[in-house]
């Protein structure tokens, strides 16, 4: 018999010799493959305007040292014939390790497309921040749940009964918690599909203001006297909101009235005047004015037009100057504005005083 014949553990040393130059090889082809690859994604990222592939090359960078070991040691372990427990340390090693290395390169991945979602959907600022974490910690938890139930069946442990009752205790916390997770998926509503931003001044339920931060749980808003509201963000998507920061146009209409005792060519000439007065502004487009109503104590005149400037304080300035102008104008015609009247007839009866 040869030196080369003799066994271990087994095992003729030629076989060790060959399972050692398996295992060497490997470590070294691999280590060098990841190596060159990453070099050579690093250099294609710099001569383009993407980060895909910066973020290629960082997924290879993330292939760690033990992957490379661990694999070539049970590459190398299959030309070798082990008894049971060494073979089962070296496939559960080779489980781990393969559970790990995947976890690593789709963490990198999901904060990839987490990123790129958000900076395309929200853009940047703090609401994109708070939407990335909350979406990256989301897709990471189910993602390393499912690898650890993945290594589990292959480690010979059986998982059914432990999803099962990973099911019933995630039902029994989404009850628990409905509350907070009816605000998270709600704020998560509001950030992709926009009603408002930060900035925007908004109507909801009466409540009046300007959105400074949206939150996982809650929306603040800065009000109109000054004060701070935070509303939950599942109660803030059951009301009606109303966004005056998408106004382009704002669509005014006012009514004034004049005394019954008006004569008819006056009345035939208020449209008219009011016409010219509104036309007369800038940034208006006049829409309408007419004598529509017989009301119980003035004739009415309801006039329509847009401001063309979504700015509040620009509505009330033409607003007023409107105003001012119909005054004078009715002033130096004589025309009575009306206000709530009652005229009184009294009969004397015959006899008497």
């Amino acid at each position: 018999m040869g030196f080369l014949d003799q066994e271990f553990y087994g095992n003729s040393l030629k076989t060790w010799m060959w399972a050692g130059i398996v295992t060497l090889s490997l470590i070294t082809l691999l280590r060098v493959a990841r190596d060159l690859v990453a070099n050579r994604l690093a250099k294609l990222a710099s001569r383009t305007g993407t980060t895909v592939d910066d973020h290629l090359a960082a997924m290879v960078k993330k292939t760690r040292l033990f992957f490379i070991l661990v694999i070539s040691i049970y590459a190398g372990s299959l030309l070798l014939d082990l008894p049971p427990k060494p073979t089962m340390l070296i496939r559960a090693s080779m489980v781990v390790v393969v559970v790990l290395q995947v976890g690593f390169w789709l963490n990198s991945l999901i904060g990839l497309v987490v990123g790129h979602y958000v900076q395309r959907e929200i853009g940047h600022g703090s609401d994109a921040i708070g939407a990335s974490t909350a979406l990256n910690f989301i897709g990471k938890l189910i993602l390393w749940a499912a690898l650890l139930l993945w290594a589990l069946d292959n480690l010979g442990w059986e998982v059914g009964p432990l999803i099962a009752g990973l099911g019933v205790g995630g039902i029994a916390v989404a009850l628990a918690a409905q509350n907070l997770l009816g605000d998270l998926f709600a704020s998560f509503s509001i950030l992709f599909d926009k009603p408002f931003v930060i900035g925007d001044f908004i109507n909801v339920g009466g409540d009046m203001g300007t959105v400074e931060r949206i939150g996982l749980k809650t929306t603040r808003i800065k009000s109109l006297s000054g004060e701070q509201l935070v509303i939950s963000n599942a109660d803030l998507l059951n009301s009606r909101i109303r966004n005056f920061k998408l106004l382009e146009e704002r669509r005014v209409v006012f009514t004034i009235g004049v005394v019954y005792e008006t004569p008819y060519h006056q009345v035939v000439a208020i449209p008219a005047m009011i016409r010219e007065i509104i036309e007369a502004q800038n940034e208006v487009r006049f829409d309408r004015v007419h004598f529509f109503q017989y009301a119980d104590s003035s004739l009415n005149f309801e006039a329509v037009y847009w401001v063309k400037n979504p700015d509040y304080a620009r509505y009330m300035d033409i607003q007023q100057a409107i105003n001012l102008a119909i005054f004078k104008e009715f002033e130096e015609e004589g025309i009575s504005f009306a206000y709530p009247t009652r005229t009184v007839y009294v009969s004397k009866s015959p006899g008497v005083e």
